[in-house]
């Protein structure tokens, strides 16, 4: 029986592929039971520092397998208490998004750090026309992400929205030639993993943290995070720099 999700490892990056084409990626419960395996282990993989994740053969994820659904089965929130979309990861993760991510696709898109999309990848809450709502964050971070008046558009009318409107809004990272959004990921998270990644990893939850804290509040928590890199790879950095490193765009 073919593996419904794959994991490949290169180094500091890990790539995650959904792997169930026949039905453009949508997770069952089987799927999303091995996807939040496969997130789980690469977060305790102390040499993998990003993963990227992506569906096979052109398509990123349809959302749920309705199908399944149709037959009676019970879907668990994925963003949910005990669900695998119910925070970040602690490392970063960037969605390589080919052909569509609708629904719980565009759920898992959103729960990702950064978004690469190819020119013919669309986003959409299709499974609107179903009566099928979104339990995977997407009513939570789709607003935070393109503000409330766009989220609503998308939550409301089923809109597709295609790749470089996407940018625009702020929904996607980047567009990039059709099939080429994997190797533009996986190049991505390879030059993050090459960061120090004490000081990368603070930055990142505290701009996760900051959302819905008063201002000082915020500045308080940033302050506090920033101190173990400041005592582990501060001055390390500065040292290097001071010495010629990473000068002129280069990694130091």
């Amino acid at each position: 029986m073919t593996k419904k999700i794959l994991v490949e490892r290169n180094g500091p990056v890990t790539t995650i592929i959904i792997n169930r084409p026949e039905v453009r990626n949508a997770l069952d419960r089987e799927a999303t039971t091995a996807l939040s395996a496969a997130l789980r282990a690469f977060e305790d993989d102390p040499d993998a520092r990003v993963a990227v994740l992506c569906g096979a053969s052109g398509s990123f994820c349809a959302g749920a397998d309705l199908k399944e659904l149709a037959s009676g089965a019970e879907y668990d929130a994925w963003a949910g208490k005990e669900g695998p979309l119910s925070a970040p990861a602690c490392k970063p993760v960037i969605a390589a998004v080919a052909g569509h991510a609708c629904a719980g696709g565009l759920g898992l898109a959103l729960w990702c750090d950064l978004r690469v999309a190819e020119e013919s990848a669309s986003f959409a809450v299709l499974s609107r026309r179903w009566g099928v709502p979104m339990s995977d964050g997407t009513t939570v971070r789709l607003p935070r992400l393109v503000g409330t008046g766009r989220a609503l558009e998308m939550l409301l009318t089923a809109k597709s929205v295609p790749a470089r409107e996407a940018v625009q809004i702020g929904l996607a990272t980047c567009v990039v030639q059709d099939g080429t959004a994997r190797t533009e990921a996986e190049a991505l998270a390879a030059r993050i993993a090459q960061f120090p990644q004490i000081a990368m990893r603070s930055d990142r939850l505290s701009a996760y943290e900051e959302q819905g804290r008063p201002l000082a509040e915020a500045l308080a928590r940033e302050e506090v995070l920033a101190q173990e890199a400041k005592r582990r790879e501060a001055q390390a950095g500065a040292s290097r720099f001071a010495a010629g490193a990473g000068r002129h765009g280069t990694l130091a």
